[in-house]
């Protein structure tokens, strides 16, 4: 068969790296790697054009794009996952906040459809009691999923999210990092309320894997079975991401977090019902481990 040549965005991992230099190589196919910068940049044309044969994605877009009908297949290959409680900050010259108290505040976030925000929104809702839809939710992007219908208020198309912040526009933000000698972070202990977390939960929060077109998984499944050889073999070149291992590859590794996600999105009504974990899968990449 013609080996094929597959346009492809992955971020640059650790655990991608001898896959995107060439050092990994199949012997059906070639990646040819498109730039993206950020990654998160290709999540919209591949949902809404799938301009791309492999492509790293958000899970939140994946299960939105599920949702919609969109002709994608997903890979279970995490290539980002991290706890979430130190992307959440809040400006102390309006006061102290914690996560409890956000219910009738202004929280920026790029958009409301971010896999980052619906890990946190989850975080808040369901391990500290705070009723979302008492949040006043100001966003500065569209969702990738242009069927979402988002009803958040938009910020100002000259203002950024961190500014708005510092300048009190904004209670607090999340999916976001700062240096800035003013801002704090919601949670009081971010690395120790993500451990507590991991200890309740057993969840690694999984952020972005990897999706390929439908047409390719019914055309070659066997070339999409060797996308998730080659990058299963270059994360075992490398070795686990930390303890517990943030990337982990495989369903049954990704169950947990897959569960969690489902149910998160679900709560915030970005996904119209809870999905299996099998079902997000096709034939092919449902026995991939």
């Amino acid at each position: 068969m013609d080996r094929l040549k597959l346009k492809a965005v992955l971020g640059s991992h650790p655990h991608v790296q001898a896959v995107k230099s060439g050092e990994l190589r199949s012997d059906l196919f070639d990646l040819d790697f498109i730039a993206y910068t950020p990654t998160n940049t290709a999540f919209k044309p591949m949902v809404r054009e799938q301009a791309l044969d492999v492509c790293e994605m958000a899970i939140v877009t994946y299960l939105m794009a599920k949702a919609h009908g969109k002709p994608l297949v997903l890979l279970p290959a995490t290539m980002l996952g991290r706890f979430q409680h130190s992307y959440a900050l809040y400006n102390p010259a309006r006061g102290v906040l914690g996560p409890s108290d956000l219910e009738g505040k202004r929280v920026g976030i790029r958009s409301f459809t971010t896999t980052t925000g619906a890990w946190i929104r989850g975080i808040l809702a369901n391990d500290y009691g705070v009723n979302l839809d008492k949040i006043r939710w100001v966003t500065f992007e569209d969702p990738h999923v242009a069927e979402y219908v988002d009803t958040t208020e938009r910020a100002p198309k000259d203002k950024k999210i961190l500014q708005m912040l510092l300048d009190s526009e904004l209670d607090a933000v999340l999916g976001e990092t700062s240096d800035h000698p003013t801002l704090r972070s919601l949670f009081p202990d971010p690395a120790a309320e993500a451990t507590k977390w991991y200890t309740h939960r057993g969840v690694v929060p999984v952020n972005h894997l990897v999706v390929v077109t439908e047409q390719l998984a019914k055309s070659r499944p066997d070339v999409v079975t060797g996308v998730y050889d080659l990058l299963k073999r270059n994360k075992a070149q490398v070795g686990p991401a930390g303890t517990p291992d943030l990337v982990p590859f495989g369903i049954e590794a990704n169950r947990k977090p897959l569960e969690l996600i489902v149910d998160y999105a679900f709560q915030q009504a970005l996904i119209p019902r809870r999905y299996a974990v099998e079902e997000l899968f096709d034939e092919t990449t449902r026995g991939l481990n």
